[in-house]
């Protein structure tokens, strides 16, 4: 679990693009998580389980500006993370990493586990919560808001005490990184050797680890490009596809639709693998530029987002691939997140004539990404908006295109987050001036915001109790439906394919696997 917005965004906006949506309440389309039994005790000691992964990644550092999914599933296996999240991204403690913790004001008491050591024997101490707040709070916002970190009573203890209160405090220090560097590690796996350029990182028991043992001797992860292949050749045991299903290797943007659905039925008629389906922690929407043009009004924004039938949209982008979704209603919590709700009567506004001509931009490649464009453009053409698709190259999506500005309309798709209030706030904050006096929205790429949902968001950041920090959220959320900001469209599948008898994988959800589980059943 990593509070960091923006890691990976860069990837996932031009990985992940599509669009959906419906008017009216939303239930979850697909379950929080799906994964194949893993009861330890039907599972054999032994054996080597191979798991594709996009690329492997150089560094192990998530807070890196260039990591990526992949960085964070490694790191997971290698790293304590203090906190899981649960099939609700709720945060729970984890007991192999952390004892107890308690916040009280502005301060945090965590008891690590006495067990817990890095694989040279040194303990898990303050010392290593003191680097890493000394190595992020220039460039983090939650280890910016910490003011001092010192051990606590005794060797296990340390105490956080941040300039104000924090209330997604959990979603730091997971993953916990060793004061003295890398390649320490203290998770249930050690890494034997990570090898970037040969696309292979190999992972293998930690002769210190103090849990339930792992079960596997090995886990290999391989930079894979055509999974499909892969699979059928048996040469890995784990594979995401939802990449591979929108984006068909060898396809052009002329085939990228019928290949993708074939793409899928390939996946799913494969000997002795078994398609796992979850809701994927991102989400895909329709952002309106309201720093230009006639969408810099708000009550034009307003009317363009209710000609949007976001369930016509959802429909459009996946059931020709047969997969289920529902409309998202919430900017800021996922349809299986805890106080999740459908605010998207909001937006007030009934769909009307408007005789406007905008542009659309949206990542070249992505099938579900192009059936929305097309399917947008029809839609809103009876309305009197003429939509001009533009596809942009997924490379330079975001920096050439998307941050330039130069766009009415742009379809993309952002990391979910386990923790909204602070992780959300910077695509939708007001956009404030920079040295030359002009706005600078940073990643608000819409450049619409206000003062108050500012607020809303700083009270939700500070706020203690659950209950009323997601009633502040929920207010948030309504005023960024009445801004007209964005219209968000659909929780993104996460489409997983497992080899048979493999135990403990598949789609995850928020959470990430339980590593000392993974393997092969009996």
């Amino acid at each position: 679990m990593k509070s960091i917005r923006v890691l990976a965004a860069a990837a996932l906006l031009g990985a992940l693009a599509g669009c959906s949506g419906a008017q009216g309440p939303a239930t979850p389309s697909q379950s929080a998580s799906d994964l194949t039994s893993a009861d330890r005790g039907s599972v054999r000691e032994g054996g080597t389980l191979r798991w594709a992964v996009d690329a492997v990644p150089a560094s192990l550092d998530v807070y890196q500006p260039d990591a990526t999914p992949d960085t964070a599933l490694i790191a997971h296996a290698l790293l304590p993370s203090l906190f899981r999240l649960d099939d609700r991204a709720r945060p729970v403690a984890d007991p192999d990493y952390l004892a107890g913790a308690d916040a009280v004001g502005r301060t945090v008491t965590y008891r690590l586990n006495p067990k817990a050591v890095w694989s040279d024997g040194t303990p898990v101490t303050a010392a290593d919560f003191s680097a890493q707040w000394a190595a992020q709070r220039g460039v983090h916002p939650g280890y910016a808001a910490i003011e001092s970190v010192a051990p606590g009573a005794d060797p296990h203890q340390v105490t956080v005490v941040f300039k104000h209160p924090y209330a997604e405090w959990q979603g730091l220090f997971s993953p916990l990184y060793p004061a003295a560097g890398m390649p320490r590690s203290a998770g249930p796996l050690t890494l034997q050797s990570l090898d970037a350029k040969g696309g292979r990182a190999v992972l293998v028991r930690n002769a210190r680890w103090w849990g339930d043992p792992p079960k596997v001797d090995e886990l290999d992860f391989l930079a894979t490009t055509d999974r499909l292949d892969a699979l059928g050749q048996g040469k890995v045991d784990v594979a995401a596809l939802e990449g591979t299903v929108d984006h068909p290797p060898g396809a052009g943007s002329t085939d990228a639709l019928d290949s993708s659905v074939q793409a899928l039925r390939r996946a799913q008629t494969l000997p002795d693998i078994t398609l796992h389906r979850a809701a994927a922690p991102a989400y895909t929407q329709l952002t309106f530029n309201g720093s230009r043009g006639p969408l810099a009004d708000a009550a034009v924004r307003r009317a363009v987002a209710a000609c949007v039938d976001r369930k016509k949209l959802v429909q459009a982008a996946l059931t020709p691939l047969g997969l289920p979704a529902a409309p998202l209603g919430n900017h800021l919590l996922m349809t299986g997140q805890s106080g999740y709700q459908d605010d998207s009567a909001y937006l007030g506004a009934t769909a009307k004539q408007l005789h406007l001509e905008l542009n659309l931009l949206y990542p070249d490649g992505s099938a579900t990404a192009r059936r929305t464009a097309d399917a947008l453009v029809a839609q809103l053409a009876p309305q009197g908006v003429t939509v001009h698709p533009k596809a942009a190259a997924p490379d330079s999506f975001v920096h050439d295109q998307l941050a330039a500005g130069d766009w009415d309309l742009a379809l993309f798709s952002w990391p979910a987050t386990a923790f909204p209030a602070t992780d959300e706030r910077p695509l939708y904050a007001k956009p404030q001036p920079g040295p030359d006096g002009k706005p600078v929205a940073g990643l608000n790429y819409g450049g619409a915001g206000t003062d108050e949902i500012d607020r809303l968001f700083d009270r939700a950041a500070a706020e203690p109790d659950q209950a009323r920090r997601t009633a502040l959220l929920q207010q948030a959320d309504a005023a960024i439906w009445e801004l007209g900001h964005s219209v968000p469209l659909y929780q993104r599948p996460d489409l997983v394919a497992v080899r048979a008898g493999v135990a403990g994988a598949g789609a995850y959800g928020f959470g990430w696997p339980r590593y000392q589980d993974l393997g092969f059943r009996r």
